[in-house]
């Protein structure tokens, strides 16, 4: 799988889009969520990343079922963040360590620089190691870090931000 290309998500991938987002929320604290998603979340979802023009990428096996995925969304709902997004990045657990991860996130900043984003922030629970390393790898930097942000498992989450600042746009705009 270390060949297959970054490729822009379908609409029939929902189904493992949903089942890769319910296994994280399920068995780990990279979402802090505590119920599987429905189809009709998941559609909901995607309406309205293609509504807003937001990427949405995958990595395929050879089989042609997705492997991971990746997007990114407003970082906060207000005009004068329009050159900031957060991302997600979020890989199957039986394809986890194969650097899907890494392809991912390489070609989510690639996207970013094309729509003129300047800046990519990464919430990520502080146990999450993994993706704590490939951030940093990538460049990314630690932004802060929200003690007991939230509670799932029995215990309190810490929530780290990383950011990656980007040269775009090269003439920013008020408004």
């Amino acid at each position: 799988m270390s060949g297959s290309p970054v490729i822009r998500c379908r609409e029939d991938h929902l189904g493992a889009i949903r089942a890769i987002y319910n296994d994280a929320i399920l068995h780990t604290t990279a979402l802090y969520e505590y119920q599987p998603r429905s189809v009709e979340t998941v559609h909901a979802w995607w309406q309205a990343k293609q509504q807003a023009g937001y990427p949405v990428l995958g990595v395929e096996r050879a089989d042609g079922t997705l492997a991971g995925f990746a997007s990114w969304g407003p970082f906060r709902p207000f005009p004068a963040f329009k050159y900031s997004v957060e991302h997600s990045v979020y890989v199957a657990a039986d394809s986890r360590g194969e650097g899907i991860g890494r392809r991912l996130l390489e070609a989510i900043v690639a996207e970013a620089i094309r729509h003129d984003i300047h800046l990519l922030v990464g919430a990520i629970d502080a146990t999450n190691t993994a993706s704590l390393a490939l951030h940093r790898a990538l460049g990314f930097e630690h932004a802060g870090t929200i003690r007991g942000a939230g509670f799932k498992f029995g215990r309190w989450l810490d929530l780290e931000f990383w950011q990656r600042s980007l040269p775009t746009p090269a003439r920013p705009v008020d408004g």
